[in-house]
């Protein structure tokens, strides 16, 4: 069956997050929070890296069953981890735990026992920082992401398929994403296709629409582009999903339209969980 290889140090596989770093994504995120897009997915981003070295921790040190690369669009299109990684491009996750740009003290709320809530403190890496400016080069980020996906799978050619994560509040400014979309999606290990997963951000508090399977789901051409982008998710994602409590089909794609901040913070969890079979 497609996409049930199992990752190993040896066979690992990698999950590239393509990030909008356009001048919208410094609006806030609807009226959920004072903190802009861009801050909003960049803790998301950073959060899921420290979950993902947490479940390949082991014994003897974080197993590399993931490689992970970030590419940030607005100004430029650049592969944008910081610090130390700064220019890297798909990175085993063993580097990655080792070379934070910083660890920031930050506060949450937690029960106290007693019904209430109190702070507690803990600390935050920091590998991707917010950055909001410039247009929205969409079509350059998905070619950088073919080329280096073309390389990874050169080295590993058996591996359980990669995965993109695509995020953006708005339209592209290069042309037709679909295009290097539809490349990038051709790409293949012996274990199938490349999956391409797309969040579309809102700035209102809008429904969030989440992993349709029929463009006629969706209200406008922007979103139904977005649609024919995105990969129909397979098996074990979309029992990730059905586990979160999505209703979703086996014409489901990886899809959310007008998503809000719990809408991305799910569907980033849920992106992680394409391959879940270590050894």
């Amino acid at each position: 069956m497609p996409y049930s290889a199992e990752l190993s140090r040896t066979n690992p596989t990698c999950m590239l997050f393509l990030i909008d770093q356009s001048g919208s994504m410094a609006e806030p995120f609807g009226t959920q929070t004072d903190s802009s897009k861009a801050q909003c997915v960049a803790d998301g981003i950073n959060r899921l890296l420290q979950n993902l070295i947490l479940k390949c921790a082991k014994g003897d040190g974080i197993r590399d069953y993931f490689h992970v690369g970030v590419i940030g669009y607005g100004g430029r299109v650049s592969w944008a981890l910081a610090g130390k990684l700064a220019g890297q491009k798909l990175v085993p996750l063993s580097v990655v735990t080792h070379n934070p740009l910083r660890i920031e003290p930050r506060t949450r709320k937690v029960d106290d026992g007693a019904g209430g809530l109190v702070e507690q403190k803990f600390k935050f890496p920091v590998w991707f920082e917010a950055v909001a400016t410039g247009r929205t080069p969409m079509c350059e980020a998905l070619t950088e992401a073919t080329q280096a996906i073309t390389v990874f799978l050169r080295q590993y050619p058996n591996c359980y398929p990669p995965i993109v994560i695509n995020i953006s509040d708005g339209k592209p400014s290069d042309g037709n994403p679909e295009l290097p979309a539809h490349a990038l999606r051709k790409l293949e290990s012996s274990d199938g296709n490349v999956l391409i997963l797309n969040a579309h951000l809102s700035s209102t508090d809008a429904r969030p629409i989440e992993y349709p399977s029929r463009e006629s789901e969706l209200p406008d051409p922007h979103a139904r582009l977005l649609f024919r982008m995105s990969s129909v998710l397979p098996a074990r994602l979309r029992d990730a999903a059905k586990n979160e409590g999505f209703r979703v089909d086996e014409q489901s794609r990886g899809f959310v339209f007008n998503a809000d901040l719990v809408s991305v913070l799910r569907f980033l969890e849920i992106g992680t969980r394409a391959a879940q079979a270590m050894r």
